[in-house]
């Protein structure tokens, strides 16, 4: 077989797993038909217009067999106010899933099971263009428009295919978690490019910041390393929360794909969890220091509480290089407890630091320097040292846990509802105490300990 065919033959075995069969698609018609026609009663006992519209996956046959979501919208006219919208959205949502519940987005909704389906019910306003949006949830009819239009039976299975290697690769979804490709944005592409390997192999030869415009709007620049202008909406990219990371892991394995078709790229084997003895070993193997932050996480969705865990990371992580206690590599995690983990070449400094003044010749700012320090018994100096004074003085933390521990923490940036979980109390785990983190992150452990892209 030729390099070709051996993609080929990979690509239609894994096509026949994850296409949905004619039961499966007949069962999901069936539910959303029923579905729909509860909508309908429950606007009938409305004083407003309404209708209901299948968006999503499920509504374009781009979504991969075994996936369980119906999206329902429930379009109110635009002269509706957003408190009537909300209201009424409730109303519905309620009357149609009533043993739902309310989750939020940008404004409530009703989220619950039929008939072994999870089903959303959004409410969000019928408008005549996605430049007239209110919240962002208006801008998923028009993508929905959008691609039915262009979407045919088989470009849908290309795009089935492409979630596939996305998820296979641990880069699908726009969750702030995952910070990966959306399934519209997958979508968006395989249409550029006109089927799942055109989109690999252009995948795997691009140049970051990489710009693709559908509609040829030319009229928006953005910084993103990868741009896709909604050929909806010309203010937005598409694929604003894809992170540099999640693009170049795309090229990787597109890359490595090409190079060795096979379905295991696909369906990845799960990873195993990493003991706490197994935890030990690497420790011992590196010769680095770990330290671990670990606290109760904060109660809010994943959306805000990963925004925030990197931004806590980072303000760590920037507060342990600042202070010579240079990190090797750092993560952040998160189930019933949150953790922030680095790994440090340099766990202790010496007692005293070196701080330098300015040169001698700045004659101000050079003469306040050396009185501050000239009477100071705790200082060694002030010295000329080339051509600027120089003193060496105490250092205010001479071990990375003894900064962990300390009020210092809450100097360096964090996010709000980390500073707030970490004021109620946390834990320093150093060296091989970070062991005790393997029962609850072991397999994140693992990942970490062997990474790979």
């Amino acid at each position: 077989m030729t390099d070709e065919a051996d993609f080929e033959a990979v690509v239609a075995a894994v096509g026949e797993r994850i296409d949905p069969g004619d039961r499966e698609r007949e069962r999901m018609r069936e539910a959303v038909d029923a579905l729909v026609e509860r909508v309908d009663d429950a606007l009938d006992d409305l004083p407003v217009e309404a209708d209901a519209m299948q968006v999503g996956s499920t509504a374009r046959g781009t979504w991969i067999s075994g996936d369980r979501d119906i999206d329902l919208f429930v379009r109110f006219s635009a002269d509706l106010d957003r408190e009537q919208l909300e209201r009424y959205g409730l109303e519905v949502g309620h009357a149609v899933l009533p043993e739902g519940r309310e989750e939020y987005a940008e404004h409530p909704y009703v989220t619950g099971e039929y008939d072994g389906f999870d089903v959303d019910l959004v409410p969000c306003y019928r408008l005549d263009a996605a430049t007239d949006i209110r919240s962002a949830v208006d801008r998923t009819p028009f993508h929905n428009d959008y691609l039915q239009a262009r979407l045919d039976a088989d470009l849908a299975g290309e795009v089935r295919l492409f979630k596939q290697f996305l998820k296979g690769i641990g880069a699908y979804g726009s969750d702030l978690r995952t910070r990966g490709f959306s399934g519209y944005l997958t979508e968006l592409l395989v249409l550029e490019h006109g089927g799942f390997r055109e989109t690999v192999e252009a995948a795997a030869d691009w140049h970051p910041p990489v710009r693709f415009d559908p509609e040829d709007h030319g009229r928006e620049t953005f910084e993103d390393p990868l741009v896709v202008i909604d050929p909806t909406d010309p203010e937005r990219n598409v694929a604003a929360v894809c992170s540099a990371d999640n693009v170049a892991r795309l090229q990787h394995h597109a890359r490595d794909l090409l190079a060795d078709p096979r379905e295991g790229r696909f369906f990845p084997e799960p990873t195993n969890p990493l003991s706490p003895e197994g935890v030990c070993d690497h420790v011992r193997r590196r010769e680095t220091t770990p330290v671990a932050v670990r606290f109760d996480a904060p109660d809010v969705v994943e959306d805000q509480l990963y925004p925030q865990l990197r931004k806590s990371l980072s303000g760590v992580r920037d507060g342990l290089d600042r202070r010579g206690f240079d990190v090797l590599r750092a993560t952040a995690f998160a189930d019933v407890s949150a953790v922030l983990f680095a790994e440090l070449e340099v766990p202790d400094r010496p007692a005293v630091e070196r701080h330098e003044g300015p040169p001698v010749h700045v004659r101000d700012h050079a003469e306040g320097f050396f009185r501050k320090y000239e009477d100071d018994p705790d200082v060694y100096g002030p010295f000329v040292d080339g051509d600027r004074y120089a003193v060496e003085r105490d250092r205010e933390f001479a071990s990375a846990p003894e900064f962990l521990r300390s009020d210092a923490l809450f100097d360096v940036a964090l996010g709000v509802h980390v500073e707030s979980a970490l004021g109620d109390g946390y834990d320093v785990l150093v060296g091989e105490e970070v062991a005790e983190l393997a029962d609850e992150f072991g397999v994140e452990l693992a990942r970490y300990f062997d990474p790979r892209p």
